[in-house]
């Protein structure tokens, strides 16, 4: 008999060789009919696999995020055989599962694909997957793995870096494909596919390789999901920040400037204006100080800090100058200037915590095929603070800012969030740098201040930076989509490797605890959240224009400029549109505009002494007083914009 441990905490007898389907019957037929994956001592298995020893077991359905990874993973091997049989010379290389559905890397050699080949490509799975066809997992020797791929030079190079004894081939119908496994039953539980996109991606990500076709899909198991999440999609493109960006006149790209280096129009650097003022003028309150470094440094200095030898194969390439061995580095992080403007002083204990915080802008070299829009760029702004502290105030420092990032939250609509405790991954020390004492120190502060602050908070062990443990903010937006946004990282190894010390109260140096964090994490992808969120109806706070104040001729332009002045007197960011335009195209172009407020001037209101108002979307106000639509804003803005 074999002792299996559930996730509740029982624990259950069962001879030895049961599976986890026979598992999930014993608990209920029903949990037996939905069960597509499962997880034994921490390793994804099939729910035919036969048990033998001890352990904890874990049954995922379609509506686990395990459950799903299984169920898409399987719909890749599937992508795989429907290629492999319409385009025989095709290669087939790596597909996992991914997100929000999976991908398969191809090399489709003479043969290529576009979006008029999708429909063949469904049809034939769809086919597969109606075959009920189990998915069966065995083991291969290196020699039989190497002779089944000697025409693939792809699977041929992930093979000859597996160890023999290691490798496994997963079997479906006619197909074969090396794989670790981690699949439902059979394909027969696969309803709908859509194959969503092709797109370029080098092998293995370097593009000194060849150059694959990447086949997107997703697939469910009904089809009425399918149709939802078709929907969703289309929601996506009419919120995708880019062409919202565009329609909004907030940013733009120029190829003459460089790949992913945005320019930043008037409007949008009005929006990051305000949004760096919003969180200045918290940070001043939380006893925060501004510098500001420069954006270059000595290589050394990178060196030193740990983040070359991590990072500097995704750098851009050291700038040398006339002197012989100088080499400077274009910044791809803000801590190590700011450990140097720490150690400008001699502190004391009475002088912590130091709070320094900088809009930096940094710069790391992506792959021109990984850049998006405003998600992934090459130079980017990250809202950057380190607070130096005692060990004694790490607790407290830490907690406030948690309160900092609910704060920002709490005020730019980001209601729906989990926090993610990263850890790092005991099993490989080579990934990280400082010693076993301090991460334990590290990892206990976070989890115990998360715990504190009663976050709903999920253990990722292997996520954590690598010189410390951080807390990240999980956000999902308005589609149901899930970001990372805002992190929080306790470090004791920076401070050791700049030799950062205070005097303590008995007269010795002592090294402080360092916190990296930032709420926004950097200004270009918080603001292309941000926009696919709200769809560009901002905050009111945040708008760069709140009202529009639309005459009817121009026989009202001078009682519109007077209502304007005095919005503006009263700070409200209006503009006036006087052209000699009907007055349903000014409201339509104030719409598509996502201007909040649009202020109809004419006879009746000149003669009152009034305005008439109209809210986005349609909604009357009325006529009423400059006085009273002032009162409005002010009190929609303090709805929205939470007090720190």
């Amino acid at each position: 008999m074999i002792n299996i441990t559930l996730p509740d905490g029982s624990v259950k007898s069962f001879k030895d060789g049961i599976t986890p389907f026979d598992v999930a019957k014993s608990i209920s037929d029903g949990l037996a009919r939905n069960i597509i994956s499962a997880k034994f001592n921490n390793q994804t298995i099939e729910t035919s696999t036969k048990l033998s020893t001890d352990g904890d077991l874990i049954l995922y359905t379609w509506n686990d995020t395990e459950g799903k990874k299984a169920f898409w993973h399987s719909s890749a091997h599937i992508l795989a055989q429907a290629i492999e049989e319409l385009y025989p010379n095709s290669k087939l290389t790596i597909g996992p599962a991914i997100e929000n559905g999976f991908y398969y890397d191809v090399d489709f050699g003479d043969d290529s694909i576009n979006d008029k080949d999708f429909k063949k490509i469904e049809d034939k799975m769809l086919e597969i997957a109606r075959g009920k066809h189990d998915f069966n997992m065995r083991a291969v020797s290196k020699t039989e793995a190497l002779e089944l791929y000697k025409d693939n030079i792809y699977k041929t190079e992930l093979i000859e870096n597996l160890e023999d004894g290691s490798i496994t081939f997963c079997d479906h119908s006619t197909f074969t494909d090396l794989c670790r496994g981690g699949h439902i039953p059979n394909t027969g539980i696969i309803k709908a596919v859509k194959i969503l996109s092709v797109a370029g991606a080098y092998w293995r990500g370097d593009e000194n390789n060849t150059q694959l076709t990447r086949v997107y899909g997703i697939s469910f198991p009904k089809q009425k999901e399918l149709k939802e999440y078709l929907e969703l999609l289309e929601e996506a493109k009419k919120r995708d920040h880019r062409k919202l960006g565009k329609e909004l006149e907030l940013f733009t790209f120029s190829q003459k400037v460089g790949q992913g280096l945005p320019l930043w129009l008037p409007k949008g650097a009005a929006l990051r204006e305000r949004l760096e003022n919003f969180l200045k003028v918290a940070q001043k309150k939380a006893g925060y100080e501004m510098v500001v470094t420069p954006h270059i440094g000595q290589k050394e200095l990178y060196v030193t800090s740990g983040h070359y030898a991590k990072y500097g194969e995704d750098s851009f390439q050291p700038i040398t100058t006339p002197k012989e061995d100088e080499e400077f580095l274009l910044k791809p992080m803000n801590c190590p200037h700011h450990c140097e403007i720490y150690n400008n002083t001699q502190w004391s204990y009475k002088d912590l915590p130091k709070r320094y915080a900088e809009f930096g802008t940094v710069y790391r070299y992506e792959q021109s095929g990984e850049l998006h829009g405003l998600t992934r760029v090459r130079g980017f702004t990250q809202d950057d603070a380190h607070i130096f502290c005692t060990p004694d105030q790490l607790d407290q420092e830490f907690k406030n800012v948690i309160d900092l990032v609910l704060y920002v939250f709490g005020s730019l609509g980001f209601e729906n969030f989990t926090a993610q405790v990263s850890l790092r991954d005991p099993e490989k020390p080579d990934k990280y740098i400082g010693i076993d004492e301090n991460w334990e120190k590290a990892e206990q502060a976070i989890l115990n201040a998360a715990k504190e602050k009663n976050l709903n908070y999920v253990i990722e062990t292997g996520e954590a930076a690598f010189y410390g443990p951080k807390l990240d903010f999980m956000v999902k937006d308005a589609l149901g989509r899930q970001w990372q946004l805002g992190t929080i990282q306790v470090d004791y190894n920076l401070p050791e490797r700049f030799n950062l010390t205070y005097k303590g109260s008995d007269n010795e140096s002592h090294r402080p605890v360092m916190i990296h964090r930032a709420p926004f994490g950097s200004m270009e992808r918080f603001i292309a959240i941000l926009l696919e969120h709200t769809g560009g109806n901002f905050p009111l706070w945040l708008m760069p224009t709140q009202v529009s104040v639309l005459t009817l001729s121009e026989k009202y332009e001078n009682y519109g400029q007077n209502v304007l002045n005095l919005l503006e007197n009263n700070e409200i960011r209006a503009i006036i549109d006087n052209r000699s335009e009907t007055i349903g195209k000014k409201i339509r172009e104030a719409e598509l505009n996502k201007t909040p407020f649009m202020i109809i001037i004419g006879e009746q209101e000149e003669k009152e002494n009034k305005i008439s108002v109209r809210k986005h979307g349609g909604e009357d106000l009325g006529m009423i007083s400059v006085e009273e639509f002032s009162e409005i804003i002010n009190s929609e803005i303090n709805k929205t914009k939470k007090q720190f």
